[in-house]
């Protein structure tokens, strides 16, 4: 395991992250993790990131380079690229072999990382914390549990795991890994009482938020209208994973209903195992006011959003769903777009109580419809929604700032177990 070799280097803190789905911000998907990352290396630690490489929302070859070693500050980010099964996206079996086959290379590099000061494994997927547990059991240092998702009860209630032997095993998993952790993070507030009830000793909230920084665009969205053909729409956009969860469907029949209005657009960017299914079903209806569009690095999503008037962020109508603080919603209030939102719970608290947006109940394409039509009547207000949230960015959901109470955390850990 010489891969090790080069991580011996004397900075104040050794964080050790597993995390298959880890994203730079040059690569589509979810850059939270590489932010925190970046940041903690300002503050002088070095973070080891163990991960794939494979991009889980494109299933394209993220980057050929093995090791990544960049200097960022007094601090740096180590990035291991590790061999995985890469048939991730064909099926739920293929995704599970995926999963299954990081745990165990992920181990094996991780087992060779020397000096690790905290370990930090999230979830989902909930196996590469099981890699998490191991390493911090065999070097006696403590586990950070990151819950992003309630795995297995989402899984569940979805509809994706149905057989009651492998429900009862995942349970007894999320039990054992939420005991053996010295710290539970959750980055909603809606999860507490869940991780709580399952048997974690000690729970944070360090919720989802933003960088107002990356989300500046000079241009205010021309260049993508023009590109585009969206000069003069009205363009409702969602950006992200075009999966089972996302219920994009329900935006098929909303535009469906709005075709009769030629200046409102559907705009939905990203990939996932929905969106050939998808395509093909807007191509049956004749819409010609939804247009999809691949994904796109996080650095190119100011350009994206600036192009936008009103942000969509959708899911299933499912009651553990009202539990979730999704990204997404943070980066559309720090573009400064309004939001339109089919999530209950505790996220649409934080846009109404903003005033950064529009909530329609989930599961309801005629909802969906009519707000679309008011939102696009009403120009002003979408624009005093948008400055809104970005406000909220600032003051509550700042990324650099939550970075910091994250990290705050993770060296209280750290330095209890020496």
């Amino acid at each position: 395991m010489g891969v090790a070799d080069n991580l011996d280097a004397e900075l104040d803190m050794k964080i050790l992250l597993i995390h298959q789905a880890f994203a730079a911000l040059d690569e589509p998907g979810g850059t939270r993790h590489h932010e925190l990352a970046r940041f903690f290396a300002e503050c002088g630690h070095q973070v080891v990131v163990i991960t794939s490489p494979i991009n889980y929302m494109t299933g394209a070859e993220q980057s050929n380079e093995k090791i990544e070693q960049v200097k960022i500050g007094s601090g740096e980010v180590v990035i291991l690229r590790v061999p995985v099964y890469r048939a991730f996206h064909r099926s739920f079996v293929h995704r599970t072999l995926s999963f299954i086959s990081f745990m165990f290379t992920s181990l094996w590099y991780a087992l060779g990382v020397k000096g690790v000061s905290v370990v930090w494994g999230t979830s989902p997927p909930i196996f590469q914390v099981i890699t998490a547990w191991l390493v911090a059991k065999l070097n006696r240092r403590p586990l950070l549990f990151e819950v992003r998702d309630l795995w297995p009860a989402f899984a569940i209630q979805v509809g994706v795991l149905k057989n009651p032997v492998l429900i009862a095993a995942s349970e007894w998993l999320e039990r054992f890994l939420l005991r053996q952790a010295d710290l539970v993070v959750v980055n909603s507030p809606g999860f507490t009482d869940h991780v709580r009830g399952r048997g974690a000793k000690r729970v944070e909230v360090v919720p989802n938020g933003s960088d107002l920084d990356l989300f500046v665009s000079d241009d205010q969205g021309r260049d993508f209208r023009r590109e585009n053909g969206l000069e003069g729409k009205f363009v409702v956009l969602y950006a992200g994973a075009h999966g089972l969860s996302n219920d994009l469907d329900q935006v098929l029949v909303a535009a469906e209903e709005l075709q009769a209005i030629p200046e409102v657009v559907f705009v939905l960017v990203g990939d996932g195992k929905e969106k050939p299914r998808l395509q093909r079903e807007a191509s049956q209806k004749g819409l010609t006011n939804v247009l999809f569009l691949p994904s796109v690095a996080k650095r190119d999503m100011a350009k994206v959003l600036s192009g936008a008037d009103a942000c969509l962020a959708i899911l299933k109508p499912i009651p553990l769903y009202g539990t979730v603080f999704p990204n997404k919603v943070f980066d559309y209030m720090a573009a400064g777009k309004a939001v339109l939102l089919a999530i209950p719970g505790v996220i649409r608290q934080v846009v109404e109580e903003n005033q950064a947006g529009v909530a329609v109940p989930p599961g309801d394409p005629h909802a969906l419809a009519e707000a679309v039509r008011f939102l696009a009547q009403n120009p002003a207000l979408v624009a005093e929604m948008g400055k809104n949230g970005q406000k909220a960015i600032e003051i509550q959901y700042n990324r650099k700032k939550l970075a910091a109470d994250f990290l705050a955390i993770i060296e209280g850990l750290a330095s209890h177990s020496d």
